[in-house]
């Protein structure tokens, strides 16, 4: 005797379900690791070394989901089960929304040159000095590193040049200090021709120093800049893109 219709196991068997709760799990673990890695190295939980590890094991992760997330849609296709099939929609999306911005930094990071200190005045860039302690103590130190970095600078980054305003000194600072603050960026220092203050990067809150400074001419006033990472060979463009946002901020707060 053959088991009525509504007792039949279903085609494929229950492998389509078991694959696809797979893949939702080996990507919410993906998701717990990539996006807790940052969080624990910022809160001292983990050194760089393994919070770069965690984001190394949650890409595999991720990559087994969309591997499971892909075979369950195909066997969907060929047993008929759409509710699977929706679930490997789901995880491929997900994945995909996953890995797109660690993808877009390993993309920067494959365009940027290979420095991390980014001035508007490559020839007398902006000296730290309330912040020359906390950068001797970190491992990029406190002066500009020199030709070869202005040459890449120059070559990367040839927009990123110096502002210069019609306006008055004390004007120009008060705006430039505003435009500091509604950065977030914690000041170390003001004087009547410099601020100097450290940003935080968002993810890791990687510390990158920021001093800028303001010169009279006949035309204005000069706005040069410096921004400089504390840790790390490359900056992968943060730097340029600081720098190019808060000039360009700074002359529409003027305006």
């Amino acid at each position: 005797m053959t088991k009525p219709p509504s007792a039949q196991q279903p085609k494929g068997g229950r492998w389509p379900n078991v694959l696809a709760w797979l893949s939702v799990l080996a990507l919410l673990a993906a998701l717990l690791l990539m996006g807790g890695a940052g969080p624990a190295y910022r809160t001292e939980l983990l050194a760089l070394g393994d919070a770069f590890s965690l984001l190394r094991y949650g890409a595999y992760l991720a990559a087994a989901a969309a591997t499971l997330g892909l075979l369950v849609l195909v066997l969907s296709i060929f047993t008929r089960r759409p509710g699977a099939g929706v679930t490997a929609v789901i995880v491929l999306v997900g994945t995909a929304a996953l890995l797109y911005m660690p993808w877009q930094q390993w993309q920067r990071a494959q365009q940027a040159p290979v420095i991390h200190d980014i001035t508007t005045d490559t020839q007398n860039p902006p000296t730290f000095d309330a912040l020359r302690d906390a950068r001797e103590a970190a491992p990029n130190g406190v002066d500009y590193p020199g030709d070869e970095t202005a040459r890449q600078q120059q070559d990367a980054y040839p927009e990123v040049q110096p502002l210069v305003v019609a306006a008055p000194l004390s004007r120009v600072l008060s705006a430039a200090q505003s435009e500091v603050e509604s950065a977030g960026w914690q000041i170390a220092a003001i004087s009547d021709h410099t601020i100097e203050a450290t940003a935080e990067t968002r993810w890791f809150g990687f510390k990158d120093d920021v001093v800028i400074r303001l010169s009279e001419q006949e035309d204005g006033v000069k706005v040069d800049m410096r921004s400089a990472s504390r840790l790390g060979a490359s900056d992968v463009g943060t730097n340029a893109r600081r720098i190019e946002a808060f000039l360009d901020g700074l002359e529409e707060r003027l305006e």
